[in-house]
């Protein structure tokens, strides 16, 4: 594998030249600090960008188009990550190299994600009304759908708790309450200035030409000429905690959700970001973890228990779902497994097999053109180059007593608890 970054007129190319695909994957990274006054506007932005264009003025159209690319596939996403706001526009499309007609597919595919960035289909100089309207019906959707499936609402409604004077409480699809105040207007405003001042990226992976795919992408995008491209960095701020908060909500539910929030002031580009990983693993994050054994097996407390962090704001997140009657309980058992993580209580085997767990978690990542995508935008959100090869040796070379010390620094933050009506 041969990888390749390089800056061009306002963005940057990172191309992977990979023989393990028969396909190429696009994917264009667009990157700003989460803001309140902008989240919803643009969640909403890549949605509309993706209904029509200059060239193919509807969705029907644009999906017609694809199918002449060879099925070419095309998926939008908005996510956070730490306290940026992340646009993707991912096409997958076949490589003419193992097909019969040589049409020059990477290059119209390239040209398609131009087209859809640069050039959507407009009305008296702004998006197309009925689009933008059927796009923030379809967003209310999205974002109720949260409030529908209770695991997610309660981990949306612990980090707006936790975080509740920083960026990350917000939401990537935003806010149902300024859908309203969106106008075409105001959503192409919004739209210029993300063409200005946004962080782009753009991956292409496959077994490609370097020199032709950078060729092919500069002719392709053509973004504004006094782009800014600075990095745009957030402050990622180490918090103390002084008191654990305590959230506890009533509703007309069967299964109650306990997530808990710990600051770990740990991240990405922290020395001990491998030994939080381990930490993790052996904490909560695989089936051998001690919650899955402690608090779901030992004490059939809980239908699930697992945590997960976040590698760019240095949060640590426990999920579990379980009886009511059952809350402090689990509570206890989950705070005894965190004094044993400090404690050093873990054997060389679950030591061992976490390491054996997570390489091989990240060698099936990496294995997918989206995966591999994913883990090396790592560095652009960080703004800070760790290179592939080093993931494996790193995990490899963390010992217990760095993941003890870590352990000292995960501090519980805040217990939400989401359970069924009083007398219900």
């Amino acid at each position: 594998m041969k990888e390749e970054s390089v800056q061009l007129d306002g963005f940057t190319l990172h191309g992977i030249e990979t023989l393990k695909y028969k396909t190429n994957t696009i994917v264009l990274k667009m990157k700003a600090p989460l803001q309140e006054d902008t989240v919803t506007t643009r969640a909403l932005l890549p949605y509309v960008l993706q209904s029509g264009t200059e060239k193919f003025p509807s969705t029907l159209k644009l999906r017609t188009k694809l199918d002449e690319l060879y099925g070419a596939s095309l998926n939008i996403d908005v996510a956070k990550k730490g306290e940026y706001q992340i646009i993707t526009i991912r096409m997958d499309i076949a490589n003419e190299k193992y097909l019969t007609d040589q049409t020059p597919l990477l290059k119209n595919g390239l040209e398609l994600i131009a087209e859809i960035l640069l050039s959507p289909v407009m009305e008296n100089g702004v998006f197309l009304g009925s689009i933008v309207e059927k796009e923030k019906r379809a967003l209310k959707s999205r974002i109720q759908a949260v409030y529908d499936d209770k695991m997610r609402y309660a981990n949306m409604r612990l980090i707006q708790e936790m975080c509740e004077e920083e960026p990350y409480r917000l939401n990537a699809h935003g806010n149902i309450n300024d859908l309203d105040k969106i106008s075409a207007q105001v959503l192409y405003d919004y739209y210029q200035n993300a063409l200005q001042n946004d962080e782009i990226d753009l991956y292409i992976v496959g077994d490609i030409n370097l020199n032709s795919v950078k060729e092919a992408a500069e002719k392709a995008f053509r973004l504004p000429a006094n782009r800014e491209k600075r990095f745009v960095k957030t402050n990622v701020a180490h918090k103390k905690v002084s008191d654990v908060k305590e959230i506890i909500e009533e509703q007309d539910i069967k299964q109650g959700k306990l997530h808990i929030g710990c600051r770990t002031n740990v991240t990405y580009h922290d020395d001990d970001y491998f030994a939080l990983q381990l930490y993790n693993g052996i904490f909560g994050g695989f089936s051998h973890s001690k919650l899955f054994i402690n608090v779901r097996e030992k004490e059939s407390l809980a239908y699930y228990a697992a945590s997960r962090f976040e590698s760019h704001k240095g949060l640590l997140m426990i999920m579990s779902g379980i009886e009511f009657a059952n809350y402090q309980k689990a509570v206890n058992i989950i705070k005894e497994q965190m004094e044993e993580m400090k404690k050093g209580n873990f054997t060389d085997d679950e030591f061992s097999q976490t390491k054996a767990v997570l390489k091989n978690q990240i060698l099936e990542t990496i294995d997918t053109p989206n995966g591999l995508i994913e883990v090396l935008y790592h560095n652009v959100v960080a703004g800070f180059s760790r290179p592939l090869d080093d993931w494996l040796t790193k995990i490899d070379e963390v010992t217990k007593d760095e993941v003890e010390a870590v352990a000292k620094k995960v501090n519980l933050d805040t217990i939400y608890f989401l359970k069924g009506l009083e007398g219900a």
